[in-house]
């Protein structure tokens, strides 16, 4: 008998994180699928070398040094909530070209739960891809927004933060 190998993220299906949500969210922030170190940490954007968090410093003043729960609530007291296009899927490291045997989040079901949402960011072309796949019947406006992963090396912070404001102006 061959043993499976030894990564959780790969053997058997890994399963993302739940949504975050405070009770009136007005923009619904979507990644593909977190990576291995915000599975392990159980945080979204775990990876401190992920853009994220320094987005939010720059757009709503949000202190990646905070606590993590300090954040999340920061997080939904500007009406913005966090999940997932992918709830389980099997991927050998953390890089969205790998993910495979993706099953999807009920995102329609989050929005129909939601009234308040006005628009759904796409963080980078996977979760774009994601959610063009399961967007049918959804009215609210989406758009796709650069990468915030440390692998999307070809916009520098700033550029990223430029084009992220459309959060900002939503709000």
């Amino acid at each position: 008998m061959i043993a499976a190998p030894q990564d959780p993220c790969s053997y058997p299906p890994s399963g993302g994180l739940a949504p975050v949500a405070g009770p009136k969210p007005e923009i619904l922030i979507l990644g593909s699928f977190p990576s291995q170190l915000s599975l392990r940490h159980t945080e979204y954007y775990g990876n401190k070398k992920n853009h994220f968090w320094k987005i939010m410093e720059a757009l709503s003043g949000i202190d990646p040094a905070l606590h993590y729960a300090t954040r999340i609530g920061q997080v939904t007291a500007h009406h913005i909530a966090l999940w997932d296009v992918v709830a389980s899927c099997s991927r050998h490291g953390s890089a969205d070209a790998r993910i495979t045997m993706p099953v999807f989040n009920n995102i329609a079901g989050f929005v129909a739960a939601h009234p308040t949402l006005r628009l759904i960011a796409l963080n980078g072309s996977t979760a774009a891809r994601f959610y063009s796949g399961i967007a049918a019947g959804i009215s609210i406006p989406s758009v796709t927004l650069p990468s915030t992963s440390p692998a999307n090396a070809r916009m520098t912070l700033n550029e990223k933060i430029q084009r992220w404001s459309v959060i900002q102006e939503q709000e």
